[in-house]
C-alpha cells in the first residue's frame, strides 16, 4: 500500500505577529513572495496569504497590495494560493473580503465564528515595538470581538462560492464545528470540506493532545467521509499538534503566521525552515508529503488557470 499524503500548507505572515518580534516575518510583496516561493520548494502544497502595508508592516487587505506577490507566486511556483479572509480582526468583514472577490483564487480562509482574539499576552514577552500602532493593536485584543456572524459567513460562502474559490475552514472551537454543519444542512457548502482545526489562540480551543483528539472525533462524527482535516497549532505548540494530528491521519499547516519559533527560545529563520522541520516528522512517520496537484485533486480544487491573477 501506497504511504497516506499529507497536504502542508504555509501560512507565510498572517496579521498576529507584529514586525517588532521578528525581523524574519514577510512584510513587503518580494519578501511575501519569496517566502511563499521558498515554503513551497521546502514542501508546501498551499500558501496561506496575507498583506501587510510596506511601510509599517500593519495587516492591509487592498487588493493593489496583494496584486505583485500574487502574480510573483503564479510565475514562479505552482503551488496552490489561499487568500484570507480573515484580514485582522480590527477590519470590517467588507475589508476583509475584498482580495478574495478580486482575485478569485483556487482557496480562501474562512473563520466560523465570532470570538476574542486574545493577542495581549505576548505583550509579556515583547516589550519593545519600532512602530506606533503594534503596542496598541495588541493592547486592544482583550476587548476586541473578530466579528464572524452566521449572516457573515453565509455572504461570504455565497460570493465567494460563484467564483469556484473552496474554502479553508477555520475552526478554533467544538462550536465552530457544528456552524459548519449547520452551513452544511442549508446547502452552503460543498465536500470534501477542507476543515483547519485551530489550536491555542487565546478565546478558542487549547492545546492539549485531548483537545486535538476531541476536535477530530467531533469532526469524524458530523461530516463522516466528507472533509479533509488539517491542523495548526499556535506558538510552541505547533510542530507537537503537527505530529500528533498526522499520526492521526490529519493534514498539517505551519508558518510565521502560526508560530515565530523553531524551538525552544529559537526564531525560526524562514517559513521554509517550518516547513522543511515539519515535512521531517511527516516522512518518519512512514508517510509522504502531498504535491500541489495532489492537494487540488484532494481537495478538488478549480485549479490556477481559473484564478484571476
Amino acid at each position: 500500500m501506497a504511504p497516506r499524503k499529507v497536504i502542508i500548507t504555509c501560512a507565510v505572515t498572517g496579521a498576529i505577529h507584529t514586525p517588532s518580534m521578528s525581523p524574519q516575518i514577510p512584510i513587503t510583496a518580494q519578501e511575501i513572495a519569496d517566502a511563499a516561493i521558498g515554503a513551497a520548494e521546502a514542501g508546501a502544497a498551499i500558501v496561506h496569504l496575507h498583506a501587510r502595508d510596506p511601510k509599517d508592516g500593519r495587516p492591509d487587505q487592498s487588493p493593489e497590495l496583494f496584486e505583485p506577490f500574487l502574480r510573483t507566486i503564479k510565475q514562479r511556483s505552482d503551488c496552490v494560493v489561499n487568500i484570507t479572509t480573515g484580514g485582522s480582526p480590527a477590519m470590517t468583514v467588507e475589508e476583509r473580503i475584498r482580495p478574495v472577490v478580486t482575485f478569485k483564487p483556487e482557496v480562501a480562509s474562512l473563520n466560523m465564528g465570532s470570538m476574542n482574539f486574545g493577542l495581549y499576552p505576548m505583550l509579556e514577552r515583547f516589550k519593545e515595538f519600532r512602530h506606533d500602532w503594534e503596542r496598541p493593536y495588541l493592547e486592544g485584543s482583550d476587548d476586541r470581538i473578530f466579528k464572524n456572524t452566521f449572516k457573515d459567513i453565509a455572504g461570504i460562502l455565497t460570493t465567494c462560492a460563484e467564483n469556484g474559490t473552496r474554502f479553508e475552514i477555520e475552526c478554533y472551537d467544538i462550536g465552530h464545528l457544528y456552524t459548519l454543519a449547520h452551513f452544511v444542512d442549508r446547502g452552503l457548502v460543498k465536500p470534501p470540506f477542507f476543515v483547519q482545526s485551530v489550536f491555542g489562540i487565546l478565546g478558542g480551543i487549547g492545546g492539549h493532545p485531548e483537545d486535538v483528539m476531541h476536535m477530530k472525533r467531533t469532526a469524524d462524527r458530523l461530516f463522516g467521509d466528507a472533509y479533509r482535516w488539517s491542523v495548526l497549532g499556535a506558538g510552541k505548540n505547533q510542530m507537537s499538534i503537527a505530529a500528533t494530528a498526522a499520526a492521526m491521519g490529519g493534514n498539517v499547516r505551519v508558518g510565521l503566521e502560526d508560530s515565530l519559533w523553531i524551538g525552544p527560545g529559537q526564531l525560526a529563520r524562514s517559513n521554509a525552515e517550518q516547513v522543511s522541520r515539519v515535512r521531517t516528522i511527516i516522512e518518519q512517520l512512514g508517510l509522504e508529503i502531498a504535491t500541489p496537484a495532489e492537494a487540488r485533486e484532494m481537495l478538488q480544487l478549480k485549479g490556477a488557470d481559473r484564478t484571476a491573477f
